[in-house]
């Protein structure tokens, strides 16, 4: 759930709290589907460490028909490493390899969300979105679990500038497992002193906020615009951001993007700074990210390079999301 959705978010290093609008803010902030005016659908597809992790992604957003001002969405999402071996039988207790014994096993993890967003009629151009998350994690058939979590934000607007602010795991997400003890036996000291004790049952997600600014440029060439963005991520943690404390983490990023029509769209970004210590330095390190988009006739396609400071070019990620809105053609063949 931390990874994130849409290769147009990522080409801006995922500063999009504040400037999310459309059916994929049920991630990255749920008030931002309160701007969604036609039904829209969204897929994206990604490869980590060289194909063997497969990230993929579906959501949809419902409009509000007249008279009402409340926009409905849902999203799924599946992370997996599939076709996993399993060796625990391949060797008997004389000895003996029998590779007919190898199966394979997959290790995923679901996430089904649904989120509801409104605009404020008191507060002009004031937005509110909740989003409810079912977890659902599974590891062959060694272990699964279960859980549920929710997500809250708001964003706000004002000339040229726009503000958001996005609580994740607002109430702490819980993941209670359920072990199967037969399979965890048949592991158990295979080699030794490793998975000799039960793993712990339930899991926490503490809390995260991410707080958005950015403002929009109109260019001398009025068919150009350039968006600026900067995000703050913040957990309630001690790692190794930016800004590091045993109270809260935070670690910034930014991202911009310049449209020609609002039809093409060349997007970069910086973020994911983190502190390295070593046993000779202590040294920076961020994540750069580019991107491309296009736009026609409702369909919007985009792509995004990510990780690019990785060492060695099996850790690059190659995303590529589609955006279509629905209600384009059914507009478009109405005499």
């Amino acid at each position: 759930m931390n990874i994130g959705v849409d290769a147009a978010a990522f080409g801006m290093s995922k500063s999009v709290t504040a400037t999310s609008k459309d059916v994929n803010s049920i991630y990255w902030n749920p008030a931002g589907l309160a701007n969604v005016e036609i039904n829209q659908g969204a897929l994206m597809h990604t490869e980590y460490f060289a194909g063997i992790a497969n990230y993929d992604y579906v959501s949809a957003a419902i409009a509000p028909k007249e008279g009402n001002k409340t926009v409905i969405a849902f999203s799924l999402i599946r992370f997996g490493v599939d076709n996993i071996l399993n060796t625990a039988t391949l060797i008997d207790s004389q000895g003996n390899i029998d590779f007919s014994k190898i199966r394979l096993f997959s290790a995923a993890d679901y996430a089904l969300n649904f989120a509801l967003a409104t605009k404020i009629k008191r507060v002009k151009n004031l937005d509110i979105g909740i989003n409810a998350k079912v977890i659902r994690r599974t590891i062959g058939d060694f272990a699964s679990s279960w859980g549920f979590g929710f997500d809250a934000g708001i964003q706000y607007a004002i000339e040229d500038w726009e503000l958001g602010l996005m609580a994740r795991d607002l109430t702490t997400s819980f993941n209670i497992w359920e072990i199967n003890s037969e399979k965890l036996n048949s592991i158990k000291e295979a080699i030794p002193g490793q998975n000799s004790a039960t793993p712990e049952t339930v899991e926490i997600t503490i809390p995260k906020l991410h707080f958005g600014i950015a403002r929009n440029f109109q260019l001398k060439n009025k068919n150009f615009h350039l968006l600026s963005a900067l995000d703050l991520h913040i957990r309630f943690i001690e790692t190794n951001d930016l800004i590091s404390t045993s109270f809260a983490s935070l670690t910034p990023s930014i991202g911009f993007q310049l449209d020609y029509k609002k039809i093409v769209f060349l997007r970069s970004g910086i973020g994911n700074l983190q502190k390295v210590n070593t046993f000779t330095k202590k040294s920076l390190t961020l994540e750069p990210n580019i991107g491309l988009g296009f736009k026609y006739h409702g369909v919007q396609i985009d792509y995004a390079l990510s990780n690019i400071a990785s060492s060695g070019n099996a850790l690059y990620s190659n995303t590529f999301s589609i955006k279509v809105d629905f209600d384009f053609y059914k507009s478009k063949k109405t005499p």
